[in-house]
């Protein structure tokens, strides 16, 4: 092959040396109940050998609600960890240096406030904010696509979005301000070109609409990260992570005019595909989790989850956490694949699935070019609508056995021995309602109202809202305070 990689369009992986040079990262997705807990879920894995941590964030405060809001009732801690203030946040990374480990943090409608928390304790630490590492998701729009933790219609939400941009550029230049998932659209149902279709395309909308706000594509640009899935069909998900390295440089280059080679990099994190796991023979989840990060390793990936075994059951038990991280260790270290940049460079199998992937995407984006773009395509259904459809095939050849699912629809057996899960303490919720309102008893009244009323302002008008959102977080508002504040100016999106 003429193209080696390192080079453009980055098809064979975006450094020359790949993982010969520096492994991916290995985080691991955890977070759960309170901060002291997830904290010390934190230090385990940090102690286990994970050099990148991943924090989940429960539905409250993915939605902006207060541990105490009627409509948490139920979820506080269950599918993440609670945090509502600047008090929770430090306690989350209590003992861990933040400016010493990369951190991602999966949250969209409140990113901007959770990255704010996050810089606060940073700072509170003694860090070099110009030397912080990491990622906030921030993708808004797939929450509309595929996933639906949003709070804002979606053309504030994209104020929000690039206000964050432009901040970050300035106040955290080695962050990583969104990562663009494709991830949620794949266990939403979409096929693999899909995947990489309507994820592209919202990367093109978070790149018109940065540069609509006046930011340089070459200043943010490189700071772009994206988010995929890693699913069952081995060689497909190989060429999916080539054909999209491939179509985003050409994009940025052809489309956008960077000249910058970072900007036309993609660069990404893989996890294992949750929708693949069965409750069915849990122990085989293994085998599939080994199969989907050894895709993401051979596809270039810049970073990796690992599934828990059980995690179709339950979140996932320390052993199970340990065991999923072993598996990218043995990868990593036993199995020989990281000795060549792109081991699969040149299979005629890999290269023609490649090139059917990438063309396949471009026809959708066109498609949606036509319909007036992204945004557009979202509110007309089509791009939802293409996934449920996709889903629905999907789930037909599953029950009509045309697709084999191991002890789903062949090879069942009653399993003897039910595995020991997770259980989140139902008391977790009671006593984060308390702390909330003991904050609340605590703090400045008037600085936190005087933080709100500036805030709400300045979405009235045009100025950044992100100073002032560090201002309400610095002054012990709370998660639910501020998006309340944000929910009195842009109103609420209910959906279609």
């Amino acid at each position: 092959m003429k193209e080696q990689p390192g080079e453009f369009p980055y098809t064979r992986g975006i450094y020359r040396e790949m993982y010969r040079s520096r492994l991916w990262t290995m985080r691991q997705y955890a977070g759960f109940g309170t901060a002291e807990e997830s904290n010390r879920r934190y230090h385990y894995l940090l102690s286990q050998g994970t050099n990148g941590l991943s924090v989940a964030f429960d539905l409250p405060t993915q939605m902006g609600l207060d541990p105490d809001h009627p409509l948490a009732a139920g979820e506080v801690g269950r599918v993440g960890v609670s945090i509502c203030s600047l008090d929770d946040m430090e306690v989350l990374f209590n003992g861990i240096r933040v400016d010493r480990v990369s951190t991602s943090m999966t949250i969209n409608s409140t990113a901007a406030i959770l990255l704010s928390l996050y810089m606060l304790v940073a700072r509170r630490q003694g860090a070099d904010l110009r030397k912080l590492s990491g990622t906030i998701q921030n993708d808004i729009l797939k929450e509309y696509i595929a996933r639906g933790t949003y709070i804002y219609p979606p053309r504030p939400a994209m104020r929000i979005t690039t206000d964050l941009f432009a901040w970050t550029g300035t106040e955290l230049p080695e962050w990583n301000t969104i990562s663009i998932s494709g991830y949620h659209i794949r266990e939403a149902g979409s096929t693999a070109t899909q995947e990489i279709a309507f994820t592209l395309a919202n990367a093109i909308a978070y790149v018109e609409a940065a540069m609509r706000a006046g930011l340089e594509v070459d200043w943010f640009a490189p700071r772009l990260s994206f988010f995929f899935n890693a699913h069952n069909n081995f060689f497909e998900e190989i060429a999916k992570y080539r054909a999209a390295r491939r179509l985003y440089a050409c994009i940025m280059k052809e489309r956008f005019g960077a000249k910058e080679p970072k900007s036309m990099m993609l660069r990404f994190h893989a996890q294992t595909a949750g929708s693949t796991l069965t409750a069915q023979q849990p122990d085989v989840n293994v085998v599939r989790v080994t199969l989907q990060a050894l895709a993401a390793v051979l596809g270039g990936t810049q970073s990796l989850h690992t599934n828990g075994a059980d995690e179709a059951l339950a979140l996932p038990t320390e052993e199970s956490a340990r065991l999923a991280l072993r598996t990218q260790q043995v990868i990593a270290y036993e199995s020989g694949v990281t000795a060549s940049p792109d081991p699969l460079g040149g299979s005629e199998y890999v290269e023609r699935l490649t090139d059917e992937i990438e063309r396949g995407a471009r026809a959708y984006i066109e498609r949606i070019d036509a319909m007036g773009g992204t945004l557009a395509a979202i509110e007309s259904g089509f791009i939802s609508g293409e996934i449920q459809n996709a889903a629905y095939v999907a789930q037909q050849a599953v029950e009509s056995g045309k697709a084999v699912v191991v002890g789903v629809n062949r090879f069942e057996e009653a399993d003897a021995h039910p595995p020991v899960t997770f259980r989140i303490d139902p008391a977790i919720e009671q006593r984060q309602i308390e702390r909330v309102r003991g904050l609340r008893a605590s703090r400045a009244a008037e600085r936190v109202e005087s933080a709100l009323a500036a805030l709400e302002a300045a979405g009235r008008g045009s100025d950044n809202l992100m100073p002032r959102i560090v201002a309400a977080c610095e002054a012990r508002a709370t998660v639910g305070e501020i998006s309340d504040r944000l929910r009195r100016v842009f109103g609420e999106y209910k959906g279609s």
